[in-house]
């Protein structure tokens, strides 16, 4: 199973979660996917991904889900692996979410469904909650870093993930351009190559 963890203003409906659902579906994994549109609360996102990790224990006990989170999604992902012994596939992660969202606190716009919120100082205290200094297991981990992210330093993500297995491609941007030449290779990941 893959729970896939969308960003900050991002959705379910977003490039990357469509189209590892659409590549999984393809390839008859369409029930091994899983991507839900996160609360903005961090507390509450963590409750539904929490609920959803112990559904998957439950139905499919010795077979863990695999993490697989963008941007924000990446920073959840990090203390759910650390939390819950899991592996993850980061992508373009938010490092330092704390810091880096809050240039975005007030009135918000989620890009895909058009819904607006408000991103509070408590949503920042939420998110220092969740931070990890350091990992600990960085076999269970595999970055996803394009250079020309406009958004976030992608050395901050190579120094938090040092010893991890990554993938640090020149250019791009922060959706991750390259995204569906390592649709097959999260699959493996996740052990459910064919």
């Amino acid at each position: 199973m893959i729970i896939y963890l969308h960003g900050f203003r991002s959705a379910p409906a977003s490039i990357k979660a469509q189209a590892l659902q659409c590549h999984m579906a393809a390839k008859g994994l369409a029930h091994a996917f899983w991507c839900e549109q996160l609360p903005v609360s961090p507390r509450a996102a963590i409750a539904l991904i929490e609920a959803q990790i112990a559904h998957c224990r439950h139905e499919r006990p010795g077979l863990p889900p695999t993490l697989v989170g963008s941007s924000l999604g990446g920073f959840y992902a990090t203390w759910l692996a650390e939390k819950h012994g899991l592996a993850a596939a980061l992508v373009n992660p938010a490092v330092v979410a704390p810091l880096s969202l809050e240039a975005w606190l007030g009135p918000q716009t989620n890009l895909y469904t058009g819904e607006r919120f408000d991103f509070t100082s408590r949503h920042i205290e939420e998110l220092r909650a969740l931070d990890i200094a350091a990992i600990t297991r960085p076999e269970r981990y595999w970055l996803l870093a394009e250079t020309g992210d406009e958004v976030l330093d992608y050395r901050d993500a190579v120094a938090k993930y040092a010893g991890a297995r990554q993938t640090v491609l020149a250019g791009g941007d922060h959706g991750f351009s390259r995204w569906n030449d390592y649709l097959d290779a999260l699959l493996a990941f996740a052990g459910l190559a064919s």
